[in-house]
């Protein structure tokens, strides 16, 4: 039985979820701030120092290492102002013996400390008994920190290019490192092996000899093999994976890193069935480099946590990822936007969000890093973007630079969603002698790219009326799941939903969430068969073979799954197996598809 919540709050944009922990943390509630962009952070920083009435001094860009700096700073503040609301609500008066309850209330009701509430408040209250009992036993949110290891670009001062240790993400990681907190770091996007080897450098993410880690290590991954790779290149180093954290390739939010038709069900079931072999293949590898760097080698085998997260939407299927995968917690994204006890989400956008249908929700190819990006029609980034191509200035002043990484034109990285980038590249295409539908065509792919840097970033300006220099234009990243919500949630409301308790869902006919997953993924591979030109190479072959025949597993898994299920799903169950014979059905014609295009099939005259 957990003495915590067995969900967390995932890192959402660059400032949706940039204070989240000091609203949640003191309820128990793990969650995830984003450490990219140290400008929004030293701007926030400004605001919770006179907030609380402390002193501030800006660290300014003229500072050596003010990058890492910021986020060290403010992360420091966050963990100071978390820790006092912490100890003031566990030293609550009598008169806040309710609000004391009210948080017990969210709580699991398998919980052993809400368990152990309940007894203590139905004997005879004693309030100093219980007041020392919160004392030993109230435990806190983890303020965790995520960072893209894609996003590391190089950084220069006077013109000359800084050592690595200045770029973006190192910076970051660097930022996370000295601070105080005892948390973890997530690192997301894929494997960055110059920015792994770096953690090295810091001791907070190495062992005591009774495994204790202050800072620990999460990798977000989509596949078993994947965090295999890491988590091994990781222990040669001598440091240890605490989490991985499986996120489904496309029903989520944000960058949607597809795999090649692999499905969540089975990635779980794989881990679920690998995890000892895990632990000891990495423990092998790692107890030796400890050994040779003259580090501290722990009495005891070091725990290994898996999480899941993406497209969940019920407590049915919130308890069905911890009962049946044996999951540690369970990630909620999307539905927080709707939940400004928790998250950080200006009014306009919200009320896009809530008025969201699934036709509303779709994969974009707005993002800068060339990967498909989960995002709304009719967010005011968009309104904003068309409003400058209609203007003829088209693109971004990129004033940010984070998601800068094309040298097409350039020495030094440039963004594609910059001024500086579409401006060539758009003359580039008006010299070509081709139809106006290939002109309008191509001319769209160019300027459909978005500065995510600011869009991201500005609903929490919004919020803490902080200047935007005139870009109001918010980006927003749900996942599909936000279609079947449509209300706003008080924090304790949406807890009652994860557990069971209540339910917020918009519309009975929502799919089950590895339905919907799969419908997705059908829906990728039905475009990548109508991308590809009928001279098919052997990659391209390769490629959507895989992809169907993972697709084809999956389903068959799924359908042995939902048909020998007891008590969980009993009114779904048929839905959901007759969705799952209709995929079969739909993937036996993309197939065909396949068939035809690699030779394997003759059309029929």
């Amino acid at each position: 039985m957990s003495k915590k919540h067995t969900f967390h709050i995932p890192v959402m944009g660059l400032g949706f979820t940039i204070d989240s922990p000091l609203k949640v943390a003191q309820y128990g509630m793990d969650s995830v701030v984003s450490i990219v962009d140290d400008i929004l952070i030293e701007k926030i920083r400004k605001v919770y120092c006179e907030k609380f009435e402390l002193p501030y001094q800006a660290i300014t860009e003229k500072i050596e290492d003010f990058r890492a700096k910021r986020i060290t700073s403010y992360l420091n503040l966050l963990n100071k102002l978390t820790q006092e609301k912490f100890e003031s609500f566990k030293s609550s008066t009598l008169d806040k013996s309710n609000e004391l309850k009210d948080y017990f209330k969210m709580l699991p009701d398998n919980s052993s400390l809400k368990q152990e509430f309940k007894k203590l408040t139905d004997n005879n209250f004693n309030y100093r008994e219980i007041k020392n009992w919160l004392k030993d036993n109230l435990v806190i949110g983890s303020i965790d920190v995520n960072i893209m290891t894609k996003l590391d670009n190089d950084n220069f001062k006077d013109g000359k290019k800084l050592p690595n240790e200045y770029n973006d993400a190192h910076a970051a990681l660097r930022g996370f490192a000295n601070s105080d907190l005892t948390s973890s770091l997530i690192l997301s996007a894929g494997m960055n092996p110059r920015l792994y080897a770096y953690i090295e450098q810091f001791d907070d993410f190495f062992p005591d000899e009774n495994g204790n880690i202050k800072k620990k290590i999460i990798l977000k991954v989509s596949d078993y093999r994947s965090a295999l790779i890491q988590g091994k290149f990781l222990a040669k180093k001598g440091l240890w994976v605490s989490e991985y954290r499986v996120e489904s390739g496309l029903n989520c939010g944000g960058h949607a890193f597809a795999t090649e038709g692999y499905l969540m069900g089975p990635i779980l079931e794989e881990f679920k069935n690998n995890k000892n072999d895990l632990i000891r293949s990495v423990h092998e590898i790692l107890m030796p480099a400890l050994e040779s760097n003259k580090r501290t080698v722990p009495n005891e085998e070091l725990e290994l946590k898996v999480t899941a997260q993406g497209g969940v939407g019920t407590g049915e299927e919130h308890q069905f990822l911890l009962d049946y995968y044996k999951v540690d917690s369970v990630g909620w994204g999307t539905p927080f936007l709707l939940v400004p006890e928790a998250t950080t989400v200006d009014v306009k956008t919200m009320d896009l969000l809530k008025s969201a249908k699934e036709k509303d929700l779709y994969l974009s190819n707005i993002s800068p890093l060339g990967v498909p990006f989960n995002s709304l029609r009719g967010n005011t980034k968009d309104i904003e973007k068309l409003d400058k191509i209609n203007n003829n200035r088209p693109g971004s002043d990129c004033p940010k630079r984070f998601l800068s990484s094309n040298k097409e034109f350039t020495e030094d990285n440039i963004c594609t969603a910059s001024r500086q980038y579409q401006r060539i590249k758009i003359k580039e295409l008006e010299k070509e002698d081709i139809s106006k539908n290939d002109f309008k065509s191509r001319f769209d792919k160019i300027v459909e790219k978005s500065c995510l840097c600011v869009g991201l970033a500005t609903s929490a300006l919004l919020v803490n009326d902080l200047d935007t220099k005139g870009k109001n234009g918010v980006s927003v990243c749900p996942g599909p799941n936000m279609a079947y919500f449509s209300k706003l949630m008080k924090l304790k409301e949406i807890t009652d939903h994860i557990y069971g308790r209540a339910n917020f869902l918009s519309t009975g006919d929502r799919p089950n969430m590895y339905v919907k997953e799969l419908t997705l993924y059908l829906d990728y591979l039905k475009t990548k068969i109508d991308e590809t030109s009928s001279s098919l190479n052997k990659k391209q072959e390769k490629y959507l073979l895989n992809f169907s025949k993972n697709l084809d597993e999956g389903i068959n898994y799924y359908q042995e799954i939902f048909e020998g299920a007891k008590d969980i799903f009993e009114d779904t169950k048929e839905n959901i197996l007759a969705e799952l014979d209709f995929s079969k059905e739909y993937l036996r014609n993309l197939q065909s598809k396949i068939d035809i295009l690699t030779g394997k099939m003759v059309i029929a005259q």
